[in-house]
């Protein structure tokens, strides 16, 4: 039995390009981390306001909504020289913030971040049709599973080193590993053996080509529910986030204790993503999903509990479940999408899933002032356990064989 499980995720471990990638992820996302946390604490440093930091977030946050925009971009050039491109114009743009020293320099921090965020988009999307290119199809729920035991594993680790990198040196330090990591991510993704070519010139306005991306999302009977399955969990999962500190009020904790539920959140996460690839050709996208949400579900209804051993349960389950509709929703993206147009569907679904992320934190902000976090904890759970159940209504038999075959053609 554990060699049947951990059998594929050697094979991806083994595969040149897939290491090559993973190990891309690893060293950009620790940098990206590190400049997350300090570059509020940077603006609160300077300015003395809490909302002025706020808006670091939201800087880079925002490029997320023209998406579907973007993501042409990786539709028109080779994707393995956008990578590179875009990872040396992120290095050079951070290398310019070790000027900045005083509330004047503000927009240019507030610059790079916006072009941060777009850059990411275009990236995502890059990355999306790269990979479905160098791995192999049966494989690709394990690879998206270690990229997100990477990326989770990194947000566990890079705040820490970013706050103490920012409190001993300033936040320009923070910006130069930033754009350190950026670079050794550049010589990475520059090792990769990915053939590709050129794509076909573009027909018919951006509009035009936007909308086809639109389009073949929102008719295709596997991603449509998928992509709104995840939109609505992370809507619920930001109302949740936003909760957090009454939760660790109500278990009777100072503020610092976020930081034991957030770690054991991240492990949930870990497990999660090393785990995901046999789930989903065991149980097929929709299924997978689907549990965990309902997961997700019970977990944030019983945060209600006053219990610290609950809280710290409820908090890995959390970190456990939430993985599963994304990892269920790219893989999907990256398995039933034409190569020319998956580096659009990649970023409309991107932004369909992520962007109510940011809704669920402001409506969250804003609810658990007037309301009983236990009341919204309860009635998330039952949103939750909804629209898992919009998820097992549909027949999961067309997605779960496609899954579980490894002779099916990838269309990218």
């Amino acid at each position: 039995m554990t060699t049947k499980t951990t059998w594929p995720l050697v094979r991806v471990l083994r595969d040149r390009d897939a290491g090559f990638y993973l190990s891309g992820v690893v060293v950009s996302g620790f940098g990206t981390s590190a400049l997350w946390l300090a570059s509020g604490v940077w603006v609160k440093d300077l300015t003395g306001s809490d909302g002025l930091a706020a808006l670091c977030v939201l800087a880079m946050w925002l490029p997320a909504l023209a998406g579907p925009l973007l993501g042409t971009l990786a539709d028109r050039v080779r994707r393995k020289p956008l990578l590179i491109g875009l990872n040396l114009l992120l290095a050079g743009l951070l290398l310019t913030l070790v000027s900045v020293d005083s509330p004047g320099g503000l927009w240019l921090l507030y610059g790079v971040l916006f072009v941060y965020g777009a850059a990411g988009v275009v990236h995502d999307a890059a990355e999306s049709v790269l990979v479905a290119r160098a791995v192999d199809p049966s494989l690709l729920g394990d690879f998206n599973g270690l990229r997100m035991t990477a990326t989770e594993g990194m947000k566990l680790l890079a705040p820490l080193a970013g706050a103490g990198l920012y409190a001993a040196y300033g936040g320009a330090s923070v910006a130069l590993l930033d754009a350190a990591t950026f670079v050794l991510a550049t010589g990475l993704y520059a090792m990769l053996r990915v053939r590709e070519e050129k794509p076909a010139p573009p027909s018919g306005s951006r509009r035009r080509q936007t909308a086809e991306g639109v389009r073949h999302l929102w008719a295709h009977p596997v991603l449509r529910p998928l992509v709104l399955a995840g939109g609505a969990t992370m809507l619920c999962a930001g109302v949740n986030g936003a909760m957090v500190y009454a939760v660790v009020d109500g278990l009777g904790h100072s503020p610092a204790y976020t930081g034991v539920l957030y770690a054991v959140q991240g492990a949930g996460s870990v497990a999660a993503g090393l785990l995901s690839g046999s789930a989903l050709r065991h149980l097929g996208a929709r299924r997978f999903a689907a549990s965990g949400i309902i997961l997700l579900a019970l977990a944030v209804a019983l945060r209600a509990v006053p219990s610290d051993p609950v809280a710290l349960v409820c908090g890995a389950a959390i970190g456990a479940g939430l993985p599963a509709v994304l990892i269920a929703a790219l893989t999907s993206v990256q398995r039933e999408t034409p190569g020319a147009l998956l580096g659009r569907v990649t970023a409309t679904a991107n932004t369909l899933v992520y962007t109510p992320n940011v809704v669920g934190l402001a409506a969250g902000a804003a609810l658990v002032e007037l309301v009983s976090h236990r009341l919204v904890l309860v009635a998330l759970g039952v949103a939750l356990l909804v629209t898992a159940g919009a998820l097992c209504q549909s027949p999961a038999r067309a997605e779960r064989t496609a899954s579980r075959s490894s002779s099916d053609a990838n269309p990218a």
